[in-house]
């Protein structure tokens, strides 16, 4: 492990770091809200220590792997020890666990929040809470690349170490401008989102804050009630279309920018994605027309965003859904463990894993009725190696162990068995409520401090995909 190299690239991150927390200094003072020493202050810690650490530890070896995997996990922590720092100075969050435990949410584009009167904080802390999110979708160590040439050809490793899922595409021979293209594709559509929503009569703040938080699936809104204090028809279809396109892989986008939308509707996982929204969308409406809405026009409305939100892990609420029938709940949990595309800005165990974990089984019961039959497992026409398909089952059986360990430490914190189980799937695969306690209308304000420093390891090894951050626990990976 090159420890100089780890902490020189660890200090160019606390750099951008201080760089973001002056963001949010205009809206203060154009609000005159009173936090603006708390980001000045953050972004001086930030500023000295990120310098200390870079101008300290020369080395001039490329990056291996082994710093990857390190860098992205101490990097993603660190964004999230000293992203807190806002809040504590400003007094909005006095606890700073609480502070860390809504940084790290929004960095991890979770979405769970402490917070119970979220209109009472100050404007720039809402656009720090949103803009947590939006740095953190595309990913921190992604942006690194895309701004911090010193990383050189050893980005590919972070790269690989960070972005969701189980493959990674380049779409330009270096890595920088990968990035680079990545990156202006979510600006586009963050771009776009924002005006539509500002066509509907919402405030260019809230339109920002929203639309951070729609392209970065986070969930994190600037209102009490989320998008359901807007009340409003056409803000809540704006949102259900780009959720939908966050949740899909954003090399997508890039092909459709360039008129290859062939590359759209061939690619599999884009059409197992569509059909469990579609799907899931048209089993709410079922389940919920009459006996929870009697207008068709209003239960799709509901229905469809909801599905949207919990199945891109975005989390946005239109609706308390703790209400709906029983059946509608068990499909919205469902949704929970699904996610999103790979690649996407999206959490859960990804539409390509739940995919090639459904043919996998098809294969291994065909085998069963024809043992000497020769069939493999195909993803996009092409047989999938037997080690992706090891790590993705590996990925699977890791998963569903870490959700039910974390499960009954929740429960043994003090939550019933419902809010235990729903916490951690909410906080593992980043969607944010969940159901019990932590439903759509509820907190996790009354969660105990144990309970929270545990929420908190669940959210950095969803968004980081379990290995990456599992590795470094293994006294293997720390020697030579």
């Amino acid at each position: 492990m090159n420890i100089l190299l780890t902490l020189r690239v660890l200090g160019a991150l606390l750099l951008f770091l201080a760089a973001a927390l002056l963001v949010p200094i205009p809206f203060s003072l154009f609000y005159h809200d009173g936090a603006l020493w708390s980001f000045v202050i953050s972004a001086a810690v930030c500023l000295v220590i990120g310098l200390a650490l870079f101008r300290g530890c020369n080395s001039n070896k490329e990056l291996s792997l082994r710093e990857g995997f390190a860098i992205v996990t101490f990097g993603w922590s660190l964004f999230a020890l000293f992203g807190a720092l806002p809040y504590v100075f400003s007094g909005a969050i006095p606890s700073y666990l609480d502070a860390v435990f809504e940084t790290m949410s929004g960095f991890t584009t979770t979405g769970s929040s402490i917070l119970v009167e979220i209109e009472a904080l100050p404007k720039s802390m809402l656009l720090w809470r949103a803009l947590t999110h939006w740095l953190g979708g595309m990913g921190i160590i992604v942006l690194s690349l895309a701004i911090l040439p010193m990383l050189g050809v050893g980005g590919m490793q972070l790269f690989k170490a960070e972005v969701p899922g189980p493959t990674t595409d380049r779409l330009k021979p270096r890595i920088q401008d990968t990035a680079k293209l990545l990156w202006g594709v979510y600006v586009l559509l963050t771009a776009m989102e924002t005006l539509l929503l500002m066509l509907g009569d919402m405030s260019f703040f809230d339109a920002l804050c929203h639309s951070f938080a729609t392209l970065a699936t986070g969930g994190f809104s600037t209102r009490n009630a989320s998008v359901a204090a807007y009340d409003s028809a056409y803000i809540d279809w704006i949102i259900t279309l780009f959720m939908f396109l966050a949740g899909v892989n954003f090399t997508l986008h890039y092909q459709a920018l360039r008129g290859r939308l062939r590359d759209i509707y061939r690619n599999e996982e884009f059409i197992f994605y569509l059909a469990i929204t579609f799907g899931a969308t048209v089993l709410l409406v079922i389940l919920n027309q009459g006996a929870v809405y009697h207008s068709v026009v209003d239960n799709l409305r509901f229905s469809a965003f909801q599905a949207t939100s919990i199945m891109t892990t975005t989390g946005f609420a239109t609706a308390d859904y703790e209400k709906w029938p029983v059946l509608a709940q068990y499909l919205l949990i469902f949704l929970m463990f699904v996610g999103g595309c790979a690649g996407s800005t999206s959490g859960g165990m990804k539409v390509a894993r739940i995919l090639l974990l459904f043919k996998h089984a098809h294969v291994q019961i065909y085998r069963l009725i024809h043992p000497r039959a020769v069939r493999l497992v195909k993803f996009g026409g092409t047989p999938v190696d037997r080690e992706v398909m090891q790590s993705i089952l590996g990925f699977f059986a890791l998963y569903m162990g870490i959700f039910v360990f974390a499960s009954a430490l929740m429960a043994a914190s003090g939550l019933d068995v419902v809010s235990a189980g729903a916490s951690v799937i909410a906080t593992l695969g980043n969607i944010g409520p969940g159901i019990g306690s932590v439903g759509p209308i509820d907190n996790f304000s009354h969660v105990s401090d144990f309970g929270k420093s545990v929420l908190v390891g669940c959210m950095l090894l969803g968004r980081l995909e379990l290995f990456t951050v599992l590795v470094l626990f293994f006294p293997t990976f720390w020697r030579k």
